[in-house]
């Protein structure tokens, strides 16, 4: 059974411009992080490697989204990863989370600047202290694409990410990729975990500012 309506141009004519209100399971995410002992689990020519890594991530509030009816409140995300052995960003990636009020659709948007990028979804409600979301390859909805080298050397099969809540100031996840290493019998494992702590506030996102600054010269 199709769940889209039949319009599929007219927007919604009520939503609420104060993303920070809207944000559902994401909301604790809004803000500056940092920590200092994430582990990640890599494939390497000798077996697999195991460093500790140094990461700094944050996430901003963005305007309300549209498609259509279809209506999304998010955060845009940037996650820097460095190690103290090397003076050298080890990870970057950049991406949206975003939330669906009307389905409770969450989603993760996933762009790393070695020609990849990913579409991981998830159900959720309001409240919820853990987040799962997946994405497969050769999949259009919650998908993976990758260049063509990655496809031959490094094939990602599978990407899931675990995010557990720890109250407002703190949060933890466990990101697993199944890859297809050249040469290798076996699938490998590749994994990601950490817990952050917040380092700086939430704020508000840009039309909600500009119409709180409106509303503050009128009363002046």
């Amino acid at each position: 059974m199709n769940p889209f309506p039949a319009d599929i141009f007219t927007e919604p004519s009520d939503v609420d411009p104060d993303t920070l209100a809207n944000l559902g399971p994401l909301r604790r995410l809004a803000g500056e992080w940092e920590a200092e002992k994430g582990v990640d689990v890599n494939p390497k020519a000798a077996g697999p490697e195991r460093r500790t890594f140094i990461e700094h991530v944050t996430f901003d509030a963005i305007d309300p989204q549209t498609n259509g009816p279809q209506l999304f409140y998010g955060l845009r995300y940037h996650i820097h990863i460095t190690t103290k052995e090397e003076a050298i960003t080890f990870h970057d990636q950049i991406g949206y989370w975003l939330w669906e009020p009307a389905t409770g659709l969450v989603l993760q948007t996933l762009t790393i600047p070695r020609g990849q990028v990913a579409l991981a979804a998830g159900k959720a409600k309001p409240d919820d202290d853990r987040l799962v979301l997946t994405a497969k390859r050769g999949e259009t909805e919650d998908g993976i694409c990758s260049t063509a080298f990655l496809e031959y050397a490094f094939r990602t099969e599978n990407y899931r990410i675990d995010l557990s809540f720890e109250g407002e100031d703190s949060w933890s996840y466990e990101v697993r990729t199944t890859l297809l290493v050249h040469g290798r019998d076996k699938p490998f494992d590749h994994h990601d975990q950490n817990t952050l702590r917040r380092i700086g506030p939430a704020k508000p996102n840009p039309l909600k500012l500009i119409l709180d600054s409106r509303k503050a010269g009128k009363a002046g």
